[in-house]
């Protein structure tokens, strides 16, 4: 178990092992370095560690200690929803420039679904103030592979973690199968004292067993009645259940609210008595935590009537027993076309109206799905294959033009879209005009390609004999022969698919041009600078409506337009926009220069891009002939070798990728 833990969260540091995003552990590192250079674990001593902390966590004691305890932390007494909004948020909540939250407890397994993650904590946050959603079952709705399921997995596995802290210990009536809570000891008429004197709000009844043990192991002394400290685990079976639909004929009910124990009906006689009966369903279990419905729009009905009465009244019909108390979180997920099915059904209206939804669409921002692609593959052996710069995000470009929907807005293409929807600076379009298009297509997400098939297709690649680099050519090559063996794309859709692979595949060629132009451009340096501090010079003189002067003949003249307007054009900078472009430069001007700095090109991303494709033109000739010629003369030679140098050490590419790029780039530019 420790090891699995140690998997999911790495060591931040060579002396703790982090579980979940709250408790850390001290390991025991031996004299030996392991692969990364940190003390490696001995493993052995870590495990003896670990089995003392689980002795810690072993508390128990009878129901006066327990109250006493509770006198103490209030909070051990939260209800469900309570103790999952408090763990979300004492991981961490930033509220980034967008004005959207992130959330810690999420970040490092989700990406580019904040919109849905908001919607869920504002769920949690609002049950956890005890207002009536948390008497609705949270639904999770989106296509296949979007991350409903490693949403739902979180939250148990996080809960998992928590209930192993202090902050979130939880305490349960020794021996209950439901785990409930101690103070349903409480009689019903003491609770309102219990309240105003203490401030311990009470909810719920014991269980049916619970009940008998009290009169007949305990003589009614509720005082006596053993209290212990849990913690969940949905291996353990305690507070997180999972029901998965199966074959309506096989599956049985019992399995949500357990079943009569035909040995001991002998014994005890009766049906009715709660010896006679296993409270082991996954409702059962889940109290006080979560149950998971997988796909719950595909179970049969009868498996949803108990999902009516906990739902919204908190409670569980089991056997010839009273209802029975639950304090559980019901979270499902499903897909697009099971929810409108059953939305248009109108015999589920019952459950419709007990229903929260929320949509959870693939992701639309290319730089959190490339962050995707990194994790997945992180996860899996393919260490030893290198990852060209821009594979990831080639395919992903990919991806995410698949699920984008085409504006109404006729200047406003895919592309365009694609890289507003990135944070990108683009032409013409604000962040109004982001909520614009967001407000015109509200499907958008909802189809396209999954993540898991392009991980798929970047796995086969990866796994050929011989791959040591996989790069971006190699990357599409993948993506567009699985879409042959793409089982549920249409003729019409694998030709779309196609032509947005073209689209990528000429987005590429625009980046591929662009890193062979940087690493050009850093040998011509000193060339950048000074086209750099001509543009400005011109600026400054347009601006403040002044002249220049020649240096050799001090002949006054007016600020060079043409120089102005070809550096200009190279980033966009249109005719109607170019005096405020002008304006900003100077600012940037005035500013350093008020502080004793002087502006650098490299310090304004557009104007950097903007010299670098100027020279880069200009020396077009020169790149052309350098990485196309086949027997390269020395001089040509060592420009060459300055050039993968500086992209194998400063861009992320080895020797063989890098050798690539120019031969490609070198293709392209004499096409």
């Amino acid at each position: 178990m420790f090891v699995a833990l140690a998997t999911l969260c790495p060591a931040r540091d060579a002396d703790t092992v982090v579980i979940g995003a709250w408790q850390t552990m001290a390991i025991v590192p031996t004299q030996d370095p392991g692969p990364d250079g940190a003390p490696r674990l001995d493993l052995l001593a870590a495990l003896d560690r670990y089995r003392q902390e689980e002795r810690q966590l072993a508390w128990q004691g009878t129901f006066a200690e327990y109250f006493q305890l509770v006198l103490e932390r209030p909070a051990v007494t939260r209800l469900s929803h309570a103790r999952v909004y408090d763990m979300i948020v004492q991981a961490g909540v930033e509220t980034m420039p967008d004005g959207h939250r992130r959330y810690a407890f999420f970040e490092e397994e989700l990406f580019g679904l904040h919109r849905p993650l908001e919607q869920i904590v504002e769920y949690f946050a609002s049950a956890a103030k005890r207002l009536d959603v948390r008497k609705r079952i949270l639904l999770l709705m989106g296509p296949v592979g979007g991350g409903k399921s490693t949403i739902v997995a979180l939250l148990k596995r996080g809960l998992e973690a928590y209930t192993r802290t202090d902050a979130g210990s939880v305490y349960a009536i020794k021996g209950c199968p439901m785990h409930e809570e101690p103070l349903h000891l409480v009689p019903q008429l003491l609770r309102p004292a219990v309240q105003r004197d203490y401030g311990c709000y009470i909810e719920g009844d014991l269980c049916p067993i619970c009940t008998h043990r009290l009169q007949e192991e305990f003589d009614g002394d509720y005082a006596r009645v053993p209290v212990e400290r849990i913690a969940f685990s949905e291996k353990g079976r305690v507070g997180i259940g999972t029901f998965s639909p199966s074959d309506p004929k096989s599956q049985d009910v019992s399995e949500l609210v357990g079943s009569i124990d035909l040995s001991t009906i002998g014994e005890y006689g009766s049906e009715s008595d709660p010896r006679a009966y296993r409270f082991d369903g996954e409702l059962n279990i889940a109290n006080r935590g979560v149950m998971e419905f997988v796909e719950m729009l595909k179970a049969d009905e009868k498996f949803l009537y108990g999902l009516l009465t906990l739902s919204q009244e908190q409670s569980i019909k089991a056997g010839r027993f009273p209802m029975i108390y639950a304090d559980e979180i019901i979270v499902s997920h499903t897909n697009e076309n099971e929810y409108n099915a059953f939305a248009g059904n109108r015999r589920g209206e019952a459950l419709q109206d007990r229903i929260i939804l929320v949509r959870v669409p693939y992701n639309l921002r290319v730089t959190d799905e490339e962050a995707i692609y990194r994790k997945l593959l992180k996860q899996s052996a393919a260490g030893d294959v290198h990852i060209a710069p821009h594979t990831l995000r080639v395919a992903a470009i990919f991806s995410v033009l698949s699920r984008l929907e085409p504006s109404k807005k006729a200047s406003v293409n895919l592309m365009k879209k694609l890289k507003v929807y990135d944070g990108e600076s683009v032409e013409g379009l604000t962040q109004k005009d982001v909520r614009e298009l967001q407000e015109e297509s509200p499907r958008e997400g909802m189809s396209g390609i999954s993540p898991r098939y392009v991980i798929n297709r970047l796995s086969s690649a990866v796994a050929r004999d011989g791959t040591t680099c996989l790069g971006p050519i190699d990357a599409l090559r993948a993506l567009r022969d699985g879409l042959e063996q793409h089982t549920g794309i249409n003729p019409q859709e694998r030709e779309r698919l196609l032509n947005l692979l073209g689209e990528t595949r000429q987005e590429y060629d625009e980046l591929a041009k662009r890193e062979v132009q940087r690493a050009f451009v850093y040998s011509f340096e000193s060339s950048a600078h000074t086209l750099f501090d001509n543009y400005l010079d011109n600026v400054e003189a347009y601006c403040n409506k002044t002249k220049l002067k020649d240096p050799l003949t001090d002949e006054e003249l007016d600020p060079d337009e043409q120089l102005m307007r070809s550096i200009e054009e190279q980033v966009g900078v249109g005719e109607h926009t170019k005096k405020a472009f002008r304006e900003e430069m100077l600012i940037r001007m005035s500013a350093l220069a008020r502080r004793g700095r002087k502006l650098d090109y490299t310090a304004h991303d557009r104007l950097r891009e903007a010299i670098e494709k100027k020279l880069f033109s200009d020396l077009k000739d020169v790149v052309k002939i350098t990485t196309s010629v086949k027997t390269p003369d020395p001089e040509q030679l060592k420009r060459i070798n300055a050039v993968i140098e500086r992209l194998v050490n400063e861009q992320g590419y080895c020797p063989n990728c890098a050798n690539e790029l120019l031969s490609y780039v070198g293709h392209l530019l004499n096409r």
